[in-house]
């Protein structure tokens, strides 16, 4: 099992229930560890648009990076993302922030995620989800906090999903169905 950190962000609609759509789609998949409290952050980018709701969940999976990657983008179109704008408004935006110690860089899948050490919104939710997560260099995040303590990020309360422990039961016995152990 590798531990990755995804990071979960949306500005159109109920963000919230996109956040927690999402959370339940990637828990059906791989074992959820810990999730950051819920942030508001300004959009970035020239498109002017609402504000975000961001978070971050930590996972353990066996799926390959690839195969996680086509999860979280199945996912974001399952909640209706369309990507007509870059760095548009999106219903659910899920990004492969860190995959266990691993360094990738290829078509379409780069992780570290490239910008991770250089957004709050992103770094701050990580490190309360996962406070001793470091780069593949085993560089912990936490050093990289300073350089963005002047963006503004507001962390708006705890994420909390409605009938979260019935849903968390109800993957837990599927998942024991599947690998026949229920």
């Amino acid at each position: 099992m590798t531990r990755i950190a995804v990071g979960f962000g949306s500005n159109v609609g109920d963000r919230k229930a996109h956040l927690n759509a999402g959370l339940a789609a990637m828990a059906r998949h791989a074992r959820l560890v810990a999730r950051s409290s819920l942030y508001q952050s300004a959009p970035i980018g020239p498109v002017e648009q609402a504000p975000f709701l961001n978070a971050v969940a930590v996972f353990d999976t066996a799926r390959e990076p690839a195969e996680v990657l086509t999860q979280l983008l199945a996912i974001e179109l399952n909640r209706g993302r369309v990507r007509e704008v870059r760095w548009g408004p999106r219903t659910l935006d899920l990004d492969l922030l860190l995959y266990g110690e691993t360094a990738l860089s290829g078509a379409g899948l780069i992780v570290p995620h490239p910008e991770l050490t250089k957004r709050r919104f992103v770094l701050e939710p990580l490190l309360e989800a996962w406070p001793d997560a470091a780069l593949p260099d085993r560089t912990p995040l936490e050093r990289f906090l300073e350089a963005v303590a002047d963006q503004e990020v507001d962390r708006i309360g705890p994420w909390t999903v409605k009938r979260w422990k019935r849903l968390w039961w109800r993957l837990q016995v599927e998942a024991r169905r599947a690998t026949g152990n229920g």
